[in-house]
């Protein structure tokens, strides 16, 4: 059903920290212009969990013109099981072409509860879903046997594979064949991740290098792997800014350097400041200097 780049975009913030429409608009249009194949809203790294549920769907608004005849879908990271629910049914609604549900974090629930809530989330909104497996940071792994159970639904499509161990895209194939659409969901494991299989890429970094990110794709696809890897290669230190506590004010100020946006957040997260700050900033002018030249792909 899914294949392909699918930004995790960051979701934009007026200086009063209302919701900036505008620069959502140009900034995802940016992406379709790039060729992405879908957009993935109110992520972790869209700052989820700081929006209020009308402020989600109005983002889904945004996305959804932006985005055209491609998929928008809605992310679903919600502390109840209630709370979900009435989410999707909302996002449904209001046009997503599926969802990304997360487990009822902050919680660490259990392989029972952890299902129970994917399948209602998933019911209540009647649309295709991909499920959002991250337990270094939300603390529940979605193991193989609960996807043979996850199996069983036909609206469970998709998985988003970030336990950062590279043997689970082998695994999630050899178990299952074909059965769901597999995304990497670590930028700085996307290329391996791709060469294993995996059949598309839910990312981080695309935001602020969409053109790059998309030729890594499409190049893999195209089997021209030392394209790929050389451009992957200069591409790793600003991937590496994805995995940090930190992702959203690293992310955001990458496109400051290289979209010409803001990197405002929502608290209780701050911009970043200080040493931290100059570290980041490094890295993001040293890949600029040095950006290389994309070759023509198809």
């Amino acid at each position: 059903m899914w294949r392909g780049v699918f930004p995790a975009v960051t979701t934009k913030f007026t200086d009063s920290g209302d919701l900036d429409i505008a620069e959502m608009e140009r900034c995802f249009g940016l992406q379709i212009d790039a060729g992405v194949d879908g957009i993935i809203v109110c992520g972790s790294l869209g700052e989820n969990m700081t929006l209020e549920p009308d402020e989600k769907l109005e983002i889904l608004r945004i996305a959804r013109s932006a985005a055209g005849s491609k998929p928008v879908l809605m992310t679903i990271c919600e502390s109840s099981t209630r709370r979900g629910a009435a989410a999707a049914k909302a996002a449904a609604k209001a046009g997503a072409a599926g969802f990304m549900i997360l487990p009822g974090v902050p919680y660490k629930s259990s392989p029972e509860e952890t299902l129970t809530h994917v399948q209602t989330v998933a019911a209540a909104g009647g649309l295709p879903v991909m499920v959002y497996n991250n337990p270094i940071a939300y603390g529940v792994d979605v193991s193989i046997s609960m996807f043979e159970e996850l199996a069983k639904n036909d609206l469970i499509v998709a998985m988003k594979e970030s336990t950062d161990d590279i043997r689970r895209i082998t695994d999630v194939f050899n178990t299952f064949g074909d059965r769901f659409d597999v995304f990497t969901g670590v930028d700085n494991l996307a290329l391996e991740s791709l060469l294993m299989g995996a059949h598309g890429w839910v990312a981080g970094l695309v935001v602020a290098f969409p053109k790059e990110t998309v030729a890594i794709y499409k190049l893999v696809a195209a089997g021209r792997l030392d394209e790929a890897r050389a451009i992957y290669r200069w591409f790793r230190p600003l991937l590496d800014l994805d995995v940090s506590t930190f992702l959203v004010q690293n992310i955001k100020l990458a496109e400051v350097y290289a979209i010409q946006s803001n990197d405002r957040v929502r608290s209780p997260r701050l911009p970043l400041s200080g040493t931290e700050r100059e570290r980041v900033v490094g890295v993001i002018e040293k890949a600029l200097e040095n950006r290389p030249e994309l070759p023509k792909i198809g």
